[in-house]
């Protein structure tokens, strides 16, 4: 059924809410759960959901974004799949950059007329959750939907960071306001505690309805929507319009989904992928999630303390204390050191003795965490260079700070991709 399904995931913004993990790459290129990227979760879903036609549409800071995909998605040579990516581009048609979500796929309609294809899927790049999108068909087919919008209940804290709607009693979308800014603005979508309750949440009067961004069009209505109006969002745009113009309904997921475009948000969704029930399983055997094969070796840790934490492929630890932290592929953590509810993306190489000895002779530290250091509530972004006895102490901590060499935002302390903190460093 999902063979005639083509998939569009949306990989093109530019993360500022994210920044500084995205100063260097796209958001969708972020890295997660120590070995896998953003990407990875849609990509994963499609292909779990028997969608191997795929289209990843990339425009800010996009070279490691397209060096992972192109390194690790691709089909056998006969088979019908693919993970193509389309970057913006001047053509004789269009001679500037996206202007959202909706112009990115106006753009390149002419890649998805595949006459063998009758439903085209939007997608975000930068969400985290499982869903089998079969689902999903099979419920559009059964409304006989023009369009069908993803739809989860959110709290009123959540609510401005997303499109709301209104359902009515056959589950069609009768009314859209993308990210509304004021009490008032929210006060005609709030859903009933009688609603809840009838769809097995708590009974709770104080949530609304808001889209995933995730979006199921039959073909023919997509391209009509594009062409018929100038929209360049679907949320702010082609959404709305389609609400009056045609039959939109609303699908409700009842599963973890996280948006991971803050730093917090992302912080929070990496720390509780440590606790001992995560939200977001990635243990699931039925639906794996992919990414690309690194042929490293399993974690070497020796004389360690090890406590509700994920050590990834390739890191050898020594003589350590890691707790309730994410540890990516590749680090290093030396003698004497304490790591304490943080995330370590690890490094894209070893360093060799020679490697070594050259950064003595630059008076730089090696791409490790050093000796006797004291890491607490931190993102270390890849490749960081940590000296030794550095501390970074969650102590009376300012929300948002920028310097030379780490940043604070939300609280959570940053050290860039390539950073680096001197021998003796104090953060906190």
């Amino acid at each position: 059924m999902s063979q005639n399904v083509l998939g569009i995931i949306m990989a093109g913004g530019a993360g500022s809410r994210l920044w500084p993990l995205t100063k260097d790459r796209a958001k969708p290129a972020v890295p997660i759960a120590g070995k896998f990227r953003l990407i990875d979760i849609p990509i994963s879903n499609c292909i779990n959901s028997s969608i191997r036609k795929i289209f990843v549409l990339t425009q800010f800071n996009s070279v490691s974004l397209n060096r992972h995909l192109s390194r690790t998605y691709f089909f056998a040579p006969f088979a019908e799949g693919f993970v193509q990516i389309l970057a913006a581009q001047q053509t004789l048609e269009h001679t500037d950059w996206y202007q959202g979500t909706a112009d990115s796929v106006r753009k390149n309609l002419k890649y998805f007329q595949n006459k063998n294809i009758d439903y085209h899927l939007i997608l975000a790049g930068d969400h985290l959750y499982s869903m089998d999108y079969q689902n999903l068909l099979a419920y559009h087919i059964k409304k006989d939907a023009d369009v069908t919008v993803g739809v989860l209940p959110v709290s009123k804290d959540q609510a401005p960071g997303f499109g709301i709607l209104k359902l009515n009693n056959q589950d069609r979308i009768v009314d859209f306001i993308e990210k509304p800014k004021t009490d008032e603005a929210m006060a005609p979508y709030q859903i009933s505690g009688a609603w809840m309750k009838s769809h097995g949440y708590e009974s709770n009067t104080n949530h609304f309805l808001g889209s995933m961004g995730i979006y199921l069009f039959k073909k023919n209505i997509l391209f009509d929507l594009l062409t018929e109006s100038d929209h360049t969002d679907f949320g702010k745009g082609i959404i709305p319009h389609a609400i009056r113009t045609r039959k939109v309904f609303g699908y409700l997921f009842e599963g973890y989904w996280e948006d991971v475009g803050t730093i917090a948000s992302y912080y929070h969704a990496m720390m509780d992928l440590c606790s001992p029930v995560p939200k977001f399983n990635f243990y699931l055997q039925q639906r794996p999630i992919y990414s690309r094969p690194r042929y490293l070796p399993g974690a070497k840790i020796t004389g360690c303390h090890v406590c509700q934490s994920i050590i990834s492929d390739g890191s050898i630890l020594e003589e350590c204390s890691v707790e309730h932290s994410m540890i990516g592929i590749r680090s290093r953590i030396r003698k004497g050191s304490q790591i304490r509810d943080s995330v370590l993306m690890g490094r894209d190489f070893y360093e060799t003795e020679e490697d070594h000895e050259e950064n003595r002779k630059n008076n730089i530290p090696d791409t490790v965490i050093g000796e006797n250091c004291i890491i607490e509530k931190a993102i270390i972004d890849k490749n960081a260079r940590i000296g030794n006895n550095v501390q970074i102490l969650n102590q009376n901590r300012q929300n948002d700070i920028k310097e030379d060499n780490y940043v604070i935002r939300d609280g959570i302390v940053i050290i860039p991709k390539n950073g680096v903190l001197a021998s003796g460093t104090i953060i906190g």
